[in-house]
Formats: C-alpha cells, sequence, structure tokens
C-alpha cells in the first residue's frame, strides 16, 4: 500500500511506536542468553562439541558436493565421447535416427559435438531446437598459479551450490578436452556435450543426503567420544573442586572437608593440589583463632581476679611506705610503681578486651631512669650476670614511658633467662662457680631517631627461632618459650612508628629498637 507520494506504508509503525518489534525482540534475546547462561558445564560443553563437529562436517561436506558435480559432468562428456565415436563409426557418417536416439539417452544427454583438427562437427544433434541457459569449460580445471587455484576451486563450489536453487529447468553446455585413453589431450580439441540440469540436481541431493547422514553419523560419534572424553578428563573433576569448595565453604573448621588431591601432573592437579594447601591453612588458621579466643578468654577471666590481687597488694605496699626503715623507704617507691603500673595494664587490658594495645601516650622523658628501674626490677647486676650501661643521663626518647618499659623489659628478661640457661648448663668457671654472663645497654640519638641496643653474651637465637621471630607462639628463643614477649615488644613498637630487629653479632644476641620523634612519624 501507497500513499499519495508513492512511500510504502505498510511496514511503517504508527506515531505511539506500538507497532515495533524491538523490546518483544530484546526480552527473547536476554531470555535466550540468560537460559545459555543457566546451563550446567556438561550441557554446555556438549552443545559446544556438537556444534563444532557439525561445522567441520559442513567444511567437509562443500568441496565433497563440488566434486561431485564435476565428476558427474566430466563422467557425461566421457559418455558423449563414446558415444561420438559409435556414431563416426557409421557407414557414410550418418547415423539412423532411432541410433542417433539410443546414443543421446545412454549418454544421458541432448546433443553432442567434437571439435578434432580445428574442425567442429556435430555428431549428435537434438531433435528440437534447444535454448541454453549457462555454459561451463572444464578444460582447464589446473590453471598456473596457487591463488588461481585457488579462485578456480571456489569457482566450482559456488557453481555446485547454484544447482540447488538454479530455475528446475535448466539447459547447460558443456565443454571437456578429448580423451586419449586416461590422459586429456593437450590440443585444443573437445567435446561439447548439452544437458538438462535437472537429473544432476537429483543426483546431487540423493549425494547431498547420503553424506548429511554420514555426517550426522560421524558427529554422533566423534562428538560423544570428546565429549566422554572431556567429561571424564576435565569436567568431573572441575565439578569436584567446586562441590568440595562449597561442601568446605559449609563448615572451613571441619579437616575432614578438605579435598584429597589425586596424583595428576597437569594443571588440575596443581589447582586440587593448591586448593588442599589453601584449606589446610585455612583450616589451622581457624583453629588457631579459636584458640586465641578461648585464650583471650581465659586471660581476661586471670586478669580480672589478679586485679584485685594487686589492688590488695597495693594497699599492703602502701602501708610499707610509712615505715621508718631506711631500706623499705629506698624499695617501696619502686615496688608502688611497678604495682601501679601492673593494675594499669590489667585496667587497660579489660577495657579494650581486644588483642591489639592501646595507642601510646607519648612523652619526653629521659631514658637513663628507666633503664635503672628495669634493672633494678630483674635484680641486675647480681652475681651471675653483669650490666653493662652506656646511656647520655641527657638522652631522651619521645615514647609512651610505660610502653617502652614493657618492651626492654622482655627484651632484658629473655637475655637473662637465656644467660641463666647457659649457665645451668653445666658451664663453670675455674673456681667451680657458675659462669658470669653480661647483658649491655647502649643508646643514642640518630637525627629524629633514638636508637637502643640490648645484646648478651648467651647462647643466641637459633635459625628455627629466627625464622619467626617476634611471631606470637612461633617464635620463642628458648625451650618452652611462647614467643609472646617478642612480639608484644614488636607490636608496641610499631605502634610507635619504629622497628625492632634482631641485630649481627659476633656471640649471643643483640636486638635494636628503633624509635622516631613525633615529628619524623609526622613527617613521614
Amino acid at each position: 500500500m501507497q500513499d499519495s507520494l508513492g512511500r510504502d506504508t505498510e511496514s511503517q509503525p504508527d506515531q505511539t511506536g506500538s507497532a515495533t518489534p524491538e523490546p518483544a525482540r530484546s526480552g527473547l534475546l536476554q531470555r535466550a542468553r540468560a537460559y545459555l547462561i543457566d546451563l550446567r558445564l556438561p550441557t554446555k560443553l556438549l552443545g559446544i562439541t556438537l556444534l563444532f563437529v557439525m561445522l567441520a562436517e559442513v567444511l567437509v561436506f562443500v568441496p565433497s558436493i563440488a566434486s561431485f558435480r564435476l565428476s558427474w559432468l566430466q563422467n557425461r562428456l566421457e559418455s558423449a565421447r563414446l558415444a561420438s565415436l559409435a556414431a563416426e563409426a557409421s557407414k557414410g557418417g550418418v547415423v539412423p535416427a532411432m541410433v542417433r536416439r539410443e546414443l543421446l539417452r545412454t549418454a544421458q544427454v541432448r546433443a553432442v559435438a567434437v571439435k578434432k583438427n580445428d574442425r567442429r562437427t556435430l555428431v549428435l544433434p537434438s531433435d528440437v531446437q534447444l535454448e541454453v541457459n549457462a555454459s561451463f569449460d572444464l578444460r582447464d580445471m589446473n590453471p598456473d598459479g596457487f591463488w588461481n587455484q585457488i579462485g578456480k576451486r571456489l569457482d566450482l563450489i559456488g557453481d555446485a551450490l547454484y544447482v540447488f536453487v538454479a530455475p528446475p529447468s535448466r539447459m547447460l553446455v558443456v565443454y571437456g578436452r578429448v580423451q586419449t585413453g586416461n590422459v586429456a589431450s593437450a590440443s585444443d580439441d573437445f567435446v561439447e556435450v548439452v544437458l538438462p540440469e535437472e537429473p544432476l540436481r537429483a543426483d546431487m541431493i540423493r549425494h547431498g543426503l547420503n553424506v548429511l547422514g554420514l555426517s550426522i553419523i560421524i558427529s554422533i560419534i566423534a562428538a560423544a567420544a570428546v565429549y566422554l572424553t572431556l567429561i571424564k578428563v576435565l569436567v568431573r573433576p572441575m565439578i569436584r573442586i567446586t562441590q568440595n569448595m562449597v561442601h568446605f565453604g559449609e563448615n572451613p573448621e571441619d579437616p575432614g572437608r578438605i579435598i584429597e588431591p589425586k596424583m595428576r601432573g597437569d594443571e588440575i592437579g596443581i589447582a586440587e593440589t593448591e586448593l588442599a594447601s589453601m584449606q589446610t591453612q585455612l583450616n589451622q588458621l581457624l583453629h588457631q583463632r579459636k584458640r586465641l579466643a578461648d585464650l583471650g578468654l581465659a586471660v581476661s577471666k586471670i586478669n580480672h581476679d589478679l586485679r584485685n590481687m594487686l589492688a590488695s597488694a597495693q594497699l599492703i605496699s602502701d602501708r610499707l611506705g610509712e615505715l621508718p626503715d631506711p631500706s623499705v623507704q629506698r624499695f617501696a617507691p619502686k615496688l608502688i610503681a611497678s604495682l601501679d603500673r601492673a593494675i594499669n595494664f590489667c585496667n587497660d587490658t579489660l577495657r579494650f578486651g581486644r588483642a591489639e594495645e592501646a595507642a601510646p601516650r607519648r612523652e619526653l622523658f629521659a631514658l637513663l631512669p628507666l633503664i635503672t628501674e628495669v634493672a633494678d626490677g630483674l635484680g641486675l647486676p647480681h652475681k651471675q650476670i653483669d650490666l653493662s650501661v652506656n646511656i647520655p643521663a641527657t638522652l631522651q626518647v619521645d615514647a609512651d614511658r610505660d610502653h617502652l618499659y614493657r618492651v626492654l623489659n622482655n627484651l632484658a628478661r629473655n637475655a637473662t633467662q637465656a644467660i641463666e640457661g647457659q649457665a645451668g648448663g653445666g658451664q663453670t668457671s675455674g673456681g667451680g662457680e657458675a659462669a658470669q654472663g653480661l647483658i649491655a645497654i647502649s643508646a643514642r640519638r640518630d637525627g629524629r631517631h633514638t636508637i637502643i641496643e640490648l645484646s648478651d653474651d648467651g647462647p643466641g637465637v637459633t635459625p628455627r627461632a629466627r625464622d619467626n621471630l617476634f611471631k606470637a607462639f612461633k617464635g620463642g628463643a628458648r625451650k618452652g618459650g611462647s614467643g609472646l614477649g617478642l612480639a608484644i615488644s614488636a607490636e608496641l613498637i610499631r605502634a610507635h612508628g619504629g622497628e625492632i630487629s634482631l641485630a649481627d653479632s659476633e656471640a649471643g644476641a643483640k636486638f635494636q629498637v628503633d624509635i622516631p620523634d613525633r615529628r619524623a612519624v609526622a613527617a613521614g
């Protein structure tokens, strides 16, 4: 239907756009895409396998049908040549009408002409006038040059496919070389035949159906073989890994849910091995955190009761401070300070209720009195251990006093225990007394940093302990040690923006504490 301007109006939507199919088409595509996404892996694999096998069969079918057409036409040419030879053997070169019709029927052609010695002769003419619709020259099937040969093959494929859509009454003329034995003549002689295309189409359809049936059988067998192989080699192991991941995620604390890797050296085996390793590490980490949580609860209960005991000890120490004895007056303030520090530490632990330490309350103070307080708390020096302190009286450090006390107390206590453990192992001096040890503490300023070094001449740190130093429950440097002291010290120093490390030493152990000033931390 056309309007006054001759425009086609049947396929145009109205002004409201209600006739446009785009929304429906878009919804259909979305549903199809969602359906494909939701398919299981084996179904997708089967579909992809069938698709590519059928594609391979199509790539085989097209050249096959072109080759069949070429052979069919060449067979007609050969039959026409033989019929022409029979016609030429007739007396006087005249072929009776009945014989001519029989020869044409046997050759399945309508007319035959032969060119020999530059002379073209209509050997077997048709009884009726023929209208030729297309012509094909089969004389030069192997042109020179690679691309020319490719072009010739593509032309043959195009001609073969056009047979299925061409008009059914089409008449063809075909040219071919005269055969001498099994070899085509190299001269310009040729055989020319006129034949209908309908028998060719019928034979090509039968051949195509045969190839199609064979292709379907081959496709099913090949797809099934590929599918079953991939299912066993790839899909089932992947499904096993996926199911194990889901199963393990339901209860990662159950070690029985950890995947057991198969003895495979390919990527699937590597994936199973790595997955088992990650699941094992996660399982151990969860168990460790559970133990730490239980330990934290126990520590909180102990801490609560310990705080009450320390409060009672603080009352008693206050009364001791009232005694006029000089020794009591000398040690009572240190005892009271130690009890106050212990009570504050217990309160902070209960207040925060977490593994992280409280933020440092930094101040600028002299370092030497703190070192003296640490030494007095450990009873240093004594007859087994000497103490060497090399710290200027004017040196000041910008840090949390209680935090730094805990760090230095942990380091000095570890050094003391290491030396006493070495002496208890049987090392004695010439007088029969236990061997003497030495703890040396020094400090210096380095720009905006305070460097504190604490060393001893004990047995040192074992290589195994070095690998996990400053890690709780892993970095114990002595037998029976938990490594908590070094882990706590490292955490406290990191809270200051500093670093604690094990320095190289010829004997014993040497720890270095680097504490930057607040200005250095702010400067980044």
